[in-house]
């Protein structure tokens, strides 16, 4: 099974690839401040576009310039699963999105921080290698809510935006679910082993 390089290279924090992860969770509250206040699906649909962008440019820069580092290993899935978030709730509140897709990637997302949990207190580890489908899943999804927020609109874009954005995010959550199994068979592997911690640890 194929992932991409993730062992840390750098211990430095200040990098680009950083700073570039640093900015897209500043997005965070800002997207959901505009989709729901203001309701400036515009300026929000341009938050989200730079979500991807960076998205794609912190990985190719840091594996580029050999700037791989314990710090972008959090902050990068964070700011992913953030944005995932944050669009899925804003898009559900204004009723452009139903429940069942809400719930689906939640719900994933919930059963991934079970396991990372685990892992974290048997073996200490705080994560996993990156798939390249877990990836591809996130790339799907992050182009689909701008293009699902256009074609809430009307007329002949908003139609071919909204046929467009519902097939990237139909593939992207069948990809993010598919990647939530691969990540559970890496978790199964990871735990039969690495020694158990706890059980090594004396309790005094």
């Amino acid at each position: 099974m194929e992932v991409q390089e993730t062992e840390v290279q750098t211990d430095r924090v200040l990098t680009v690839p950083n700073l570039l992860s640093f900015l897209r969770l500043l997005g965070v509250p800002l997207f959901l401040w505009l989709i729901l206040v203001p309701k400036a699906d515009g300026w929000a649909i341009v938050v989200l576009i730079f979500a991807g962008v960076s998205d794609y440019l912190d990985g190719k820069i840091a594996r580029r310039w050999n700037q791989i580092s314990r710090v972008g290993q959090i902050l990068d899935p964070l700011a992913d699963r953030l944005y995932i978030l944050a669009t899925l709730l804003g898009l559900l509140i204004r009723g452009i999105i139903p429940w069942w897709l809400v719930a689906v990637l939640v719900g994933r997302d919930v059963i991934m921080g079970i396991v990372l949990f685990v892992i974290k207190r048997r073996t200490g580890l705080t994560g996993l290698p990156v798939h390249f489908i877990g990836k591809a899943a996130t790339f799907c999804l992050l182009y689909a809510f701008p293009l699902i927020l256009l074609g809430a609109g009307t007329g002949t874009l908003a139609d071919i935006c909204r046929v467009l954005g519902w097939a990237f995010a139909l593939w992207g959550t069948g990809l993010y679910l598919w990647a939530a199994v691969l990540y559970l068979e890496q978790a199964a592997r990871i735990l039969k082993s690495q020694p158990n911690l706890n059980a090594a640890t004396p309790t005094g």
